[in-house]
């Protein structure tokens, strides 16, 4: 079985562009998608709250290890975790956790997300992203072997405010993404 595990970020859930879209490829590349909920979680502040972005953090990462407590990743040929924001930090901790080989797609990580980040995957950002500064993204892509793709002016939803700039846009990061999803890449176990 390919299992794909969707982790959202705070307010961008699954039927947002970037999870909705690249779950359909997902699905379209063979994956069983799974999706986590976190809840309500605490606020953060755009990001600039660290103390409100732990205490997130750690909600989202209770959540997640409730939801996925039953599931048997080892009976998973390949795993694929997309993630989007705080998702992307609580993705690469569960992955570190429970000793999980995957492949991701990061979509906007937050600073923190670096931290936890081990397993190989790509990283999309904004240049105009409230909660992350660029050469930070730019750096802990470099540090880690990450293909890092820049949306000029993208906000964290790596929007413009210029709709169809924002579709175009669009179009291209899932192009990239569902080349990198629909990669056949078995994954070994640990």
């Amino acid at each position: 079985m390919k299992l794909a595990v969707v982790f959202p970020g705070t307010g961008y859930h699954e039927d947002k562009p970037l999870l909705y879209y690249s779950r359909k490829l997902a699905a379209e590349a063979g994956y069983q998608v799974k999706g986590v909920k976190y809840g309500k979680l605490p606020d953060m502040a755009g990001g600039n709250d660290k103390e409100g972005m732990k205490a997130a953090f750690s909600h989202a990462l209770g959540q997640a290890e409730a939801l996925l407590r039953d599931m048997d990743f080892g009976e998973c040929q390949e795993i694929l975790f997309l993630s989007k924001s705080i998702g992307t930090a609580v993705a690469a901790a569960f992955a570190k956790r429970h000793g999980l080989r995957t492949r991701n797609v990061y979509y906007t990580p937050v600073g923190e997300s670096f931290a936890f980040i081990e397993q190989p995957g790509i990283v999309f950002h904004g240049t105009k992203d409230p909660w992350v500064e660029t050469k930070t993204v730019e750096e802990g892509c470099r540090k880690l072997g990450l293909p890092l793709y820049i949306t000029e002016n993208g906000n964290h939803s790596l929007e413009t405010g210029d709709a169809l700039k924002d579709l175009e846009n669009l179009c291209r990061i899932m192009k990239i993404s569902g080349e990198y999803i629909k990669k056949d890449v078995t994954v070994q176990p640990c």
